[in-house]
């Protein structure tokens, strides 16, 4: 291994930041400046050294690449679901990279109306994103929206589907989404603050007509708040949205009417959370009204909206998280959590005879999927486990049959689910709060200490990371890994208090958990602090940077994928989009005591001359979520205080954003790269 390559040094430049009488001094503050080419020059440099010291794994990467992707079938299509009288499909052709989006009318049999081909949309373009496809009630029109360059801002279009022809109307500067009134000739979307990304405008636009003259329905001017709109799944409505952190509100438009006023639904009170769903002359609410820290289910007639005619229709309980509902003509389907994993609850309007699907494993993901049609007896709904492919299951809510509908194939005769253990242990965290580990391995592995283990984790923004299965883990857990997910505090896999507890001053509950859940693992045997690897993306890459300045012995090898670590001096631009809308997340530094709250675990802030594990970190130039300099400036910081001659490497993506790349495959390339290093370290090289 000739790990021989000069890692390139950052120029100090150092920059003073003061706030509440505290002066930090920032070295690599210039980096914030993706105009600038020294900036570019030392992001090219970093690349250059990551693949210098790489290259004797590019071929290694190139096979894992291979082998991953043989696995998926490449002509593969979605399940089709029925609309308003057409099929509607979604399909790959093999060695294309992009989707092709179509139609058959009033049967499967019927001849394929090809809609939109994203291969041949993309041609010419580093990134292509197609979203936003919505369908006008006479089935003549699609809105569509494109995304070229991978910062989430969309320009909106329409297509005669009839005639194939794209009509003139160019809406840009758009959050991708929109909704067709009934009369076929209006649409309502959503508009983005160009600098901030925050989406804070609801436009009117009339087919054929010019976009610079359409009319703003809505201006969300609490810049805490982010806005939408969608249709209901009764077609009566037209729903504008706004929501923040800890606060919603609607408003409601009768959609055979377009012209007419949008009607407040509840106004918004800070903390007071809800949702909408119409059925009959009611609108149902899932909502935090009244303490329901796990949400209850409401009712209120569609006349008298505000929260004091609403009324219970599935009461608060402590031990179960309500999370949605699905509205059918009989039956109302409820998605609840419970002790970490989900239950679909089928509950039919005559109030006789409810039951909860049965699911037998240990650890799953399950989840209502593609409910369009309101008159029907089947629900559909998605499956899958750490060892079960994920399949779309259609189930008879009045006869209890169920027919699956697809099993995700993995190609290749290899794989076969029996050759692989699934469970859920529980660690305890060091205030006595038990933490969940979803696990997988081979079978024969021996808990002795001996196995390298990839230990997995989100923990923000109450988002719960279930057990979901995948075809590239397999070549990690082939070679002998074990994979674990974390289920720490910050994310809502137990319930509202779990986020609760993992959120503002309790942060910190969020890296303590993941370090604790790693003592386990290695009291447990099933792995060492010599083949223990961790990674997260986002503000999982936050959790890595937390973690390795906390308890850096712990691990052989972090990857930290497009990570937020420099949390104050970011949380303090207000010009960077998502930074407002933050606050009742992380708190907001401008208050002292967040301010130093925050100072206490901002990983940037935290490096210190000390040993650190082996990194490799992944950015992307464009990113408009977590900016490339954060990741740039830590790795630069990193460089000159760490004590120890381990890896550390710094892979910016020139072309792409926040996601990654954009094609199927391309994303491959880019696990293969993380696969490798992780295997590398491990001593293995096929």
């Amino acid at each position: 291994m000739s790990k021989k390559a000069i890692a390139p040094v950052a120029t100090i430049k150092p920059h003073t930041l003061e706030k509440h009488n505290d002066v930090r001094t920032d070295n690599y503050y210039w980096l914030n400046d993706r105009e600038n080419p020294e900036v570019i020059d030392y992001l090219n440099k970093e690349n250059a050294y990551y693949n210098e010291m790489t290259a004797d794994t590019k071929d290694f990467q190139k096979s894992l690449f291979e082998e991953m992707k043989s696995r998926i079938k490449e002509d593969d299509q979605s399940v089709p679901y029925l609309y308003n009288g057409y099929y509607y499909i979604t399909r790959f052709e093999k060695g294309q990279d992009y989707p092709i989006y179509s139609r058959k009318k009033g049967s499967l049999t019927a001849s394929e109306e090809i809609m939109f081909n994203c291969n041949e949309m993309a041609k010419g373009h580093s990134y292509f994103q197609l979203g936003g496809v919505s369908v006008s009630p006479d089935n003549q029109f699609a809105t569509f929206a494109v995304d070229k360059v991978s910062r989430r801002i969309y320009t909106i279009q329409i297509k005669n589907l009839v005639t194939g022809e794209i009509l003139s109307d160019i809406i840009e500067n758009c959050s991708g989404g929109s909704v067709w009134a009934n009369d076929n000739q209006t649409i309502f979307y959503t508009k983005q603050d160009p600098k901030t990304l925050r989406s804070d405008k609801i436009y009117k636009h009339k087919i054929g007509t010019d976009s610079a003259n359409d009319i703003l329905v809505f201006h969300e001017k609490d810049d805490t708040f982010n806005t939408f709109v969608y249709k209901e799944k009764s077609k009566k409505y037209i729903v504008i949205g706004s929501s923040s952190t800890l606060t919603s509100e609607f408003q409601i438009l009768d959609a055979n009417t377009p012209d007419e006023s949008f009607k407040v639904f509840q106004p918004r009170v800070r903390g007071l959370e809800y949702s909408i769903s119409h059925f009959g002359e009611n609108f149902y609410i899932v909502t935090n009204k009244d303490k329901a820290t796990n949400f209850k289910l409401m009712k209120t007639p569609e006349t008298a909206t505000l929260r004091e005619n609403w009324v219970d229709v599935i009461p608060h309980r402590e031990e179960v998280l309500l999370e949605d509902i699905d509205i059918f003509k009989d039956y109302l389907v409820v998605e609840e959590r419970a002790n970490g994993l989900t239950q679909l609850r089928i509950m039919p309007w005559s109030g006789k005879g409810e039951y909860y699907l049965p699911f037998e494993s240990e650890t799953y993901s399950a989840f209502t999927s593609t409910n369009v049609d309101f008159d029907t007896e089947i629900l559909r709904y998605g499956y899958q486990s750490l060892t079960t492919p994920s399949s779309v299951i259609d189930f008879n809510m009045k006869t209890k049959e169920k027919e699956v509908k697809k099993e995700q194939q993995v190609l290749g005769g290899k794989f076969d689910k029996n050759n692989y253990i699934e469970k859920r242990i529980w660690a305890t965290a060091k205030d006595g709060t038990k933490i969940p580990i979803s696990m997988i391995y081979r079978k024969g592995v021996k808990q002795d200490g001996k196995n390298p283990l990839l230990q997995y984790a989100y923990g923000s923004y109450g988002y719960s990371m279930d057990a979901t299965f995948s075809t590239s883990r397999l070549s990690l857990l082939d070679r002998g890994f074990i994979f674990a997910i974390a289920h720490i505090r910050g994310g809502e896999d137990l319930g509202r208090p779990w986020y609760e507890n993992g959120k503002l001053l309790k942060k910190k509950n969020t890296f303590t958990d993941f370090v604790d859940c790693s003592k386990f693992l290695i009291a447990e045997k099933y792995t060492s602090t010599k083949h223990l690897y961790a990674e997260g993306g986002s503000a999982g890459g936050l959790l890595m940077g937390a973690v390795i300045n906390m308890a850096p012995e712990l691990y052989n090898g972090v990857i930290a994928q497009v990570p937020f670590v420099d949390v104050i001096t970011t949380m303090l631009d207000d010009s960077i989009p998502l930074t407002t809308g933050e606050y009742d997340e992380w708190g907001n530094p401008n208050e002292k005591e967040y301010y130093d709250y925050m100072k206490s675990y901002s990983p940037y802030d935290n490096v210190v001359a000390q040993k650190y594990p082996n990194m490799l970190v992944t950015t992307g130039l464009h990113d408009s979520q977590v900016q490339y300099w954060e990741p740039a400036k830590w790795v630069a910081k990193l460089r000159t205080l760490k004590t120890d001659k381990n890896l550390l490497y710094l892979d910016t993506n020139m072309d792409a954003g926040h996601g990654g790349a954009s094609g199927r495959f391309e994303a491959l390339k880019e696990v293969a790269k993380e696969f490798s290093f992780l295997l590398d370290l491990e001593g293995i090289k096929k």
